[in-house]
């Protein structure tokens, strides 16, 4: 019997195999083109495991549609990746695998995997924030995902511009959003150069952190998690996760103690691993549901 867990991000597919004990036997990444190309890989690589399969737990880029009593329920909806606006995701698996499915944001599926085998192992309550070509945050209450009629968009609130200027972000919905400041494209935006590629004394990364820090700072008076783990592409480089400590304890001020920051704010203990072991996990739910 095999999990199958897909991560659907904005620029791959990872997808994969795996064993009730959540151990991965088979993975393929998936460049994310459009839906007809990167499902005609998806279900290919699928097929091969099509007699073991007995649940998928699925965690996509979105907007995506979580409520189970929607008409457009398993679809993305208004994604800035034009080819996937409206695209029923889980309709279009169904067709080919009558089985059980979980169906989440790809976020939420890191923060699922870190709860339950990564750094909020022993919490009760965490947020998952990433920060890569998209920024997206996933809130856990004592196993359950935090959402009203749909999912958290943690990535677009409003932070304020870094120090005078009013020079206004990339996103293409909102002026001062911390999308349009903080992911990936919008380092490139500002600067002209990938932020793989930005030297790493560049004053681009206190402008980073400082973002991030507000972010942090939200969540905190938000929901006032035992714990904030920063994932995604961008949070790779040297010494971010630092400049967010003491971005945050700048504009934190004393309003809220943090007994120890460097516990408080955390990159993932399972890197790039967070989702899919998420996913076998709610592979595992899917089950149940």
């Amino acid at each position: 019997m095999l999990y199958g867990a897909i991560e659907a991000g904005g620029t791959k597919f990872v997808c994969s195999v795996g064993d009730t004990e959540y151990n991965t036997l088979d993975k393929i990444s998936i460049k994310t083109t459009s839906p007809e190309e990167t499902f005609k890989e998806l279900l290919q690589f699928f097929d091969q495991y099509k007699d073991k399969l007995i649940s998928f737990g699925i965690g996509s880029f979105g907007p995506i549609e979580v409520d189970i009593n929607s008409d457009k329920y398993g679809f993305i909806t208004n994604t800035p990746k034009n080819l996937w606006k409206n695209f029923d995701f889980i309709g279009t698996l169904k067709n080919e695998f009558d089985i059980p499915m979980y169906w989440t944001t790809d976020v939420n599926a890191s923060a699922y995997g870190e709860y339950h085998f990564g750094n909020g192992e022993h919490a009760s309550n965490l947020v998952y924030v990433t920060i890569g070509t998209g920024i997206g945050g996933g809130a856990i209450q004592n196993g359950e995902f935090i959402g009203g009629i749909s999912h958290p968009e943690m990535g677009h609130m409003i932070v304020k511009p870094y120090g005078d200027s009013l020079k206004k972000g990339n996103c293409p919905f909102h002026d001062y959003c911390l999308e349009g400041f903080a992911s990936g494209p919008s380092i490139q935006h500002r600067t002209g150069v990938r932020a793989e590629l930005l030297d790493e004394n560049s004053i681009e990364w206190d402008i980073e952190a400082y973002y991030i820090a507000q972010a942090v700072l939200n969540i905190t008076y938000t929901i006032r998690p035992e714990l904030i783990i920063l994932g995604g592409g961008v949070m790779n480089k040297d010494n971010l996760i630092q400049k967010v400590h003491e971005n945050y304890l700048k504009v934190a001020g004393n309003y809220l103690e943090i007994n120890d920051i460097a516990q408080y704010i955390v990159l993932p203990k399972l890197g790039s691993e967070a989702a899919i072991k998420g996913c076998y996990k709610l592979a595992e739910k899917a089950l149940s549901n």
